[in-house]
């Protein structure tokens, strides 16, 4: 009887101690009861209860939380029905307001979500429907902001995923889309034509602008290398009779070197038109000089025997 009552005692030692002791794991929160009443918030480690008198109401996982809302129809200021589709991320920062605030802030969540949803929807039209995601998920976060903020839960994000119009608009759409991307085709080639004929325009323009100023170069270098020509050609007749003159003094200075006198003078003269008789015409002009030269022939005889 001994042995049975120590085992007895050994159990209920150990059920004891095994009630007494809670392991909570990392990032899980639970919220103990004593006697009913709240006590404390188990954190993550080791837990020490009391048993029978401590209880342990509920555990919260304090990581962020996702709950997807189911697809809601709802209708636009201009009378379209649509389905949306969201999702929501959340967190637990208040394990007892989760608790006591709410019997079930999950579901709370998305019934807030679906009520804010349709009165936001219910003040834009399609058009802005489609096109405002973002200003869709921004005002059903600020509402459920406001509201879980006494169950101890943090909104993180609120995502549209996906928003679905009626099958006929979505077919109206589509042929808008197509005859919106024909048109913008259309558009694009009358510009890419438009513009191959500037640029064809303005490289004629250029093309014909350097054949010209080509043309201009070649003139001015032609114009120049003449002008150039004609100086060094009148340069070369300037020196040329420069140096007859020369010649032509030179020769004149040895005349009068040489001591020779006008009758000297006179008879070469003589000599020259009787050169000039004996040529091919038959008739010779005899300049006035000559003729005073041929009324001194007396004279050129009488030298003519004196030198004799």
């Amino acid at each position: 009887m001994g042995l049975i009552v120590a085992i007895i005692l050994l159990a209920i030692v150990v059920v004891f101690v095994a009630l007494s002791i809670k392991i909570v794991p990392q990032q899980r929160i639970g919220v103990v009861e004593r006697l009913g009443k709240f006590n404390r918030l188990l954190t993550p480690g080791v837990n020490i209860l009391i048993p029978i008198i401590d209880h342990v109401r509920t555990y919260h996982d304090l990581r962020i939380q996702q709950a997807n809302v189911p697809p809601q129809t709802v209708i636009t200021k201009d009378n379209v029905q649509v389905k949306i589709d969201t999702i929501i991320f959340y967190q637990v920062t208040g394990p007892e307001q989760a608790t006591y605030g709410i019997s079930d802030y999950v579901y709370g969540v998305r019934n807030i979500s679906t009520a804010t949803m349709r009165q936001i929807i219910g003040k834009m039209e399609l058009d802005e429907t489609l096109s405002g995601r973002e200003k869709i998920s921004s005002d059903i976060r600020i509402a459920l902001d406001e509201a879980t903020e006494k169950w101890g839960v943090r909104i993180e994000r609120v995502e549209v995923i996906d928003i679905q119009p009626p099958v006929d608009i979505q077919d109206a759409m589509d042929k808008q889309m197509k005859a919106e991307r024909s048109k913008r085709a259309m558009v694009l080639d009358a510009e890419a034509a438009k513009q191959d004929m500037i640029l064809r325009a303005e490289g004629d323009k250029q093309s014909k602008i350097l054949k010209a100023e080509g043309d201009k170069e070649a003139r001015i270098r032609q114009a120049e290398g003449q002008r150039h020509a004609q100086e060094l050609e009148a340069l070369g007749e300037a020196k040329a009779i420069q140096a007859i003159a020369e010649a032509e003094k030179s020769r004149i200075e040895l005349i009068r070197s040489a001591g020779l006198d006008e009758n000297v003078l006179t008879y070469r003269s003589l000599e020259a038109l009787t050169d000039i008789a004996q040529g091919a015409a038959n008739k010779v002009f005899i300049p006035t000089r000559a003729v005073d030269t041929l009324g001194s022939i007396g004279a050129i005889g009488e030298m003519l025997k004196a030198s004799k």
